[in-house]
């Protein structure tokens, strides 16, 4: 039973306007916020297939005398200063998110502990950005600030979840039991999920979007690891395949078997991208809906991960 039903408590004046229970706008808030880290990893793939990783050249300000870009430096300094200000909406979306939930910051502390880390990635990332500028996008710092988005993007999902009431302490959606495999085998399939998100950025070192002309490489080989990358992806397909079965057969119903459906959807799409990238000289829109498809594949395994532990064991 979820605390939204407990009588309204006594709040301070200068707080009362704020809500007392988890009303539409907390939970449009935890959705704008996936959107806009989903939206995050886009915009930052698009600076790097464009080469405009050094399109602001500096950090914190764009140019030594300007914050923003300048008419001067192009499309690629559009680029990348656009992929900067998204930061700060993002942290916007949170500021607001912990503002709504103050009243509620005891009794919802899952939530308001999911918003607050939220809201700390943004420096944090800021600082991964400013230093991947200033190492000139070595390869590894590039790949830390995107997997760093691909993190925001398993709290925001978590954040949804919780918000809707679909899972957790306060969960009140109705859940249909399930097979005692189901938990731990979703769970594995979140693991793959990021062991192959991470491999994929290793790869992606080595290859040839760099996000400038002059930005270096890791030096390693770019088809082995490619090829290593792919043994987690054909794990968490595997498990998808499983779990679908699993739900065929127990004929369960309800957002679990939702979940399910959609992991099995995200990682054929994944897969399909992957392989026509690779066969095809890496294409940079390819590799782009690739990266998209990435975050849909972290929030899809993070989402049936998390309903398969929330759900009762048969």
């Amino acid at each position: 039973m979820s605390t939204d039903s407990r009588p309204p408590r006594t709040v301070s004046r200068n707080v009362a306007w704020l809500p007392v229970t988890v009303n539409k706008t907390v939970q449009r808030l935890a959705v704008l916020s996936l959107i806009g880290q989903t939206i995050l990893i886009v915009t930052g793939g698009a600076v790097r297939l464009t080469a405009s990783g050094l399109g602001c050249p500096t950090w914190p300000r764009c140019t030594d005398s300007s914050l923003v870009n300048t008419p001067e430096m192009g499309i690629h300094g559009i680029i990348e200063f656009g992929n900067r200000l998204l930061t700060f909406a993002l942290a916007a979306v949170a500021v607001a998110m912990l503002v709504y939930l103050w009243n509620l910051r005891k009794e919802r502390r899952d939530l308001f502990l999911l918003a607050l880390g939220l809201l700390a990635s943004i420096p944090a990332q800021a600082v991964i950005g400013g230093i991947t500028v200033l190492t000139q996008l070595n390869p590894w710092v590039v790949g830390l600030h995107f997997l760093v988005s691909m993190a925001l993007v398993v709290l925001a999902t978590l954040l949804v979840n919780r918000a809707y009431g679909r899972t957790g302490k306060f969960r009140v959606a109705e859940l249909a039991p399930l097979p005692g495999i189901a938990g731990p085998l979703m769970s594995a399939v979140a693991l793959f999920s990021a062991v192959a998100v991470c491999l994929g950025v290793v790869v992606t070192g080595a290859g040839p979007h760099a996000g400038d002309a002059d930005a270096p490489r890791n030096d390693l080989d770019w088809d082995l690891f490619a090829h290593i990358h792919a043994v987690p992806a054909y794990l968490v397909a595997a498990g998808a395949l499983l779990a679908v079965y699993l739900v065929i057969r127990g004929r369960i119903a309800g957002p679990f078997r939702t979940a399910v459906l959609m992991l099995l959807g995200v990682t054929v799409l994944q897969a399909v991208i992957g392989f026509t990238q690779y066969y095809n000289g890496i294409p940079a829109l390819l590799v782009a809906a690739h990266m998209l498809a990435a975050a849909l594949l972290m929030s899809a395994a993070t989402n049936a991960a998390d309903l398969a532990r929330s759900s009762p064991v048969e």
